[in-house]
């Protein structure tokens, strides 16, 4: 897997570009840390003169972090006018006025003046200093021009390699192909019908929450509010979006959160109806009435919602496979986990007879079918769910 923004799978830039030339840099880490960022803007000619360390230096290679490729190309030198022998113009770089008479310009004019040189053709170098006093003058004396940073003046002196990395990048963002990456466009612009759709639907039930107060000033509002999703300049997937979003706000969510139909007595009314007329089931049907399993999931009662938060929270049931009203051959299930073949049936105080024969029926058929049913008090779980998990947890040998 690439790393942060290493990816070798990628084509190497290898366009022509400057010579960088490091006079008597005195660390190895400091020759792999200008090498790092030659490598991130496109440089890769690299003339090492005299060395302070021993080369080849393996703390050079540590601290290039990939851009081997710099190293190993790197060309040795005894002094700056071998280095540059070849070179048909040179740049230097300095923090200090040397009282020459040569062209002082910025990172991104010298990329300017270097750029036509290397298009056609010519050899041409940037030269840095040692780390501790730069270039000497005499070896500023044989540049074509100086280039220095705008930087605090009570502050000038910058590192090897960010100065080669402040140059490398002025020379790459001009002759380089621009961002490596811009935002995705995977939906083309909202049109204008789909945004008034939108808004009348959101108008709708805004209206129905009687938001628009006081009366005199719905039309204001109304502006305000489509102005405000106008200027997001949305795509089509936005709308959609942002549709479900109002959907499920109006409706109420799935799973176990609160937003039902339903509140808890309701819930729990509806189940004790289910469970007294054979799960929802109609006598031409051999399953639950379709869709039935799905309202209870949306209309949970305290028990189901109190037991479901805490063991979606306990790593004991995590990966258990533990589902929340799911339909089971005829019967719907309070909780499910199918790997487990494990049934959890709550049960609420002072059932009826008739709830209880169905509730033993639907028993009987699970266990012929190799579920184990796990019974829970309903009143225990709400009074504590953590007691009732460690009841569970032990039924279950988790």
């Amino acid at each position: 897997m690439p790393g942060a923004g290493t990816d070798k799978t990628k084509t190497w830039v290898a366009a022509p570009a400057p010579v960088v030339i490091l006079v008597e840099p005195q660390l190895g880490e400091n020759i792999g840390a200008a090498a790092r960022v030659m490598a991130n803007f496109g440089l890769s000619r690299l003339r090492l003169v005299a060395p302070r360390q021993a080369w080849p230096n393996p703390k050079a290679h540590m601290m290039a972090a990939g851009a081997d490729r710099v190293l190993d190309g790197a060309e040795l030198f005894d002094d700056l006018k071998a280095a540059i022998a070849d070179c048909t113009y040179v740049a230097a770089c300095t923090a200090r006025a040397h009282d020459q008479a040569k062209p002082v310009v910025s990172p991104e004019a010298a990329a300017e003046r270097l750029a036509p040189l290397v298009a056609a053709g010519e050899t041409v170098a940037i030269v840095f200093g040692r780390e501790r006093n730069g270039l000497e003058n005499e070896e500023v004396g044989l540049a074509d021009c100086i280039v220095t940073f705008p930087i605090n003046p009570a502050f000038a002196s910058l590192n090897l390699a960010q100065a080669v990395a402040l140059v490398s990048y002025e020379w790459f963002k001009r002759a380089g192909t621009g961002l490596p990456f811009t935002m995705p466009v995977r939906s083309e612009p909202a049109p204008k019908e789909q945004m008034l759709a939108f808004f009348t639907n959101l108008e709708r039930e805004l209206e129905r929450v009687e938001f628009f107060r006081p009366a005199e000033k719905r039309e204001t509002m109304t502006v305000n509010l489509r102005n405000i999703f106008s200027r997001m300049q949305p795509t089509r997937q936005d709308i959609q979006t942002l549709h479900g979003v109002v959907m499920a706000i109006v409706e109420g969510r799935k799973g176990p959160a609160r937003g039902g139909v339903l509140d808890g007595d309701e819930a729990a009314l509806l189940r004790k109806l289910l469970t007294e007329h054979g799960d929802g089931r109609v006598p031409s049907e051999r399953g639950p009435v379709r869709g039935l399993s799905r309202l209870l999931r949306r209309n949970p009662t305290e028990a189901e919602r109190t037991l479901w938060d805490a063991l979606v929270k306990d790593r004991r049931f995590a990966g258990r496979g533990f589902k929340r009203q799911v339909p089971v051959g005829p019967h719907i299930a309070d909780l499910v986990s199918f790997p487990l073949r494990v049934v959890i049936d709550l049960v609420p105080a002072g059932e009826a007879a008739e709830a209880a024969a169905a509730r033993d029926a639907k028993r009987a058929w699970l266990a012929a079918r190799d579920y184990r049913v796990v019974t829970l008090d309903v009143a225990a779980v709400e009074a504590d769910p953590r007691a009732t998990l460690e009841t569970l947890a032990g039924v279950l040998a988790l």
